[in-house]
């Protein structure tokens, strides 16, 4: 008799795990080896000074082992996450620090760790870990208020990686932890003034790249917002404060601190095809655009790009690999890759309530703002909306480091959903 409640208490368990965020998963990882096939094994791997088509092998192999990682997640007990979220966080640190010292430098950031042949990007492993500690300090919270020296204690825990980083000069993974910030907070209860007054200086700043009148044009509608808001004196100056002085701030950087060949950089994507950037930062852009725009509405099929297959899209098989997808696969099938990426941003979004417990909410809330910060970055690259920054698309992009990250989050999130009646049992 407790043998049949103990079978019945294993299936009624296993109803909670979720096969649309499984198939999901599986379909962009699918879709992520044949786009990296394609650009490594077509005609374009002539143009390569040493041969790509490793790569495909290695994602094979970091597949694998990110799909073990995940079984091995799902029988994991829901009090082990919790318990290990901080030592998982400390070791983090430590490995960030180490990589400062010892680490190896690859295109330019010094934030990889060798153990034998195989090489870890300790940054994108750091995202686990600070997604984990942000999520066991929110759940221990007492009581369940949100204040600013909270607010501040959550900041801190994000800003320590993001300046190794930093240090690392891999400011494209920091930009990440950066964005971050907005969506913890959020999810933890800020208050909504507050948050807009993080969020705007952001959308300032970039405006500021873009265009100056602009930018002015919206400090002055974001100060006539909050006013209208609020009616509080106090914020409305702020807002002004930190708007206007991050525009202020960009100006000058951009006019008298940074080279040229920074300011090159930064101000590319704003029209790549400008004389100025068409011969050396806006080259990759250029050629990312005409490839995704010479798509059409189908593609031109398998391994039949020309701008791809040609070698003039710089990093195809990581930074713009969604060129190699618009190229091959045309609209409808970067609508599709698009698509799933919004099924899984929303059922994440979904598993993380139906938790109903702090820890499990910001957990999903973390994986889902940092998987929609990479999309929303590395898209923005390959269509010339954003800078190139060095950032990869989630499950899709060469890179086992990011693969296997991005596949312990939701590995993470799923085995939490999997055993979220656990929760009551721990007495958190």
């Amino acid at each position: 008799m407790e043998v049949q409640e103990g079978d019945q208490y294993v299936r009624r368990r296993y109803t909670n795990l979720d096969p649309v965020t499984l198939f999901t998963w599986a379909a962009l990882v699918l879709i992520g080896l044949l786009a990296i096939f394609s650009a490594t094994h077509g005609p374009s791997s002539e143009f390569y000074q040493f041969n790509p088509r490793q790569n495909f092998s290695n994602q094979i192999m970091w597949v694998g082992i990110s799909l073990v990682g995940l079984v091995i997640a799902l029988v994991l007990p829901v009090r082990f996450f919790q318990q290990m979220a901080f030592p998982i966080y400390g070791l983090t640190i430590l490995l960030l620090l180490a990589a400062l010292v010892f680490g190896r430098e690859v295109n330019g950031a010094k934030s990889w760790l060798y153990f034998g042949p195989i090489g870890l990007q300790v940054s994108e492993m750091a995202k686990v870990g600070t997604v984990l500690a942000v999520a066991q300090v929110v759940g221990m919270r007492r009581p369940k208020t949100m204040d600013l020296r909270f607010a501040f204690l959550l900041l801190g825990i994000i800003m320590l990686p993001a300046i190794l980083i930093v240090l690392q000069n891999d400011t494209g993974t920091a930009l990440v932890f950066f964005g971050l910030v907005p969506i913890v907070l959020f999810w933890s209860g800020l208050d909504f003034n507050l948050l807009l007054l993080m969020i705007a200086p952001a959308v300032a700043g970039y405006f500021a790249i873009v265009s100056m009148p602009v930018a002015i044009g919206f400090v002055l509608l974001f100060l006539g917002f909050m006013w209208w808001r609020t009616r509080d004196v106090r914020i409305s100056v702020v807002s002004l404060v930190m708007t206007g002085g991050v525009v202020a701030m960009a100006n000058v950087a951009l006019t008298m601190i940074l080279s040229d060949y920074q300011v090159q950089r930064i101000m590319s994507f704003t029209d790549p095809g400008a004389a100025e950037f068409r011969q050396n930062v806006g080259f990759h852009q250029v050629n990312s655009m005409a490839a995704i725009g010479s798509g059409g509405w189908f593609g031109k099929g398998f391994l039949q790009g020309t701008q791809t297959q040609g070698g003039y899209v710089f990093e195809q098989s990581t930074d713009f690999i969604f060129s190699v997808i618009g190229e091959e696969w045309g609209f409808f099938g970067s609508l599709l890759v698009l698509g799933l990426f919004a099924i899984l941003l929303i059922r994440l979004l979904q598993l993380g309530a139906n938790m109903k417990h702090p820890f499990g909410v910001l957990i999903a809330a973390g994986a889902a703002g940092i998987y929609l910060i990479h999309i929303f970055i590395n898209i923005g690259m390959a269509t010339s909306l954003l800078p190139v920054i060095g950032i990869p698309l989630p499950f899709i992009s060469y890179g086992g480091s990011a693969l296997l990250a991005n596949s312990a989050l939701l590995a993470i999130v799923l085995s939490l959903h999997l055993k979220k009646d656990d929760f009551s049992i721990y007495g958190y």
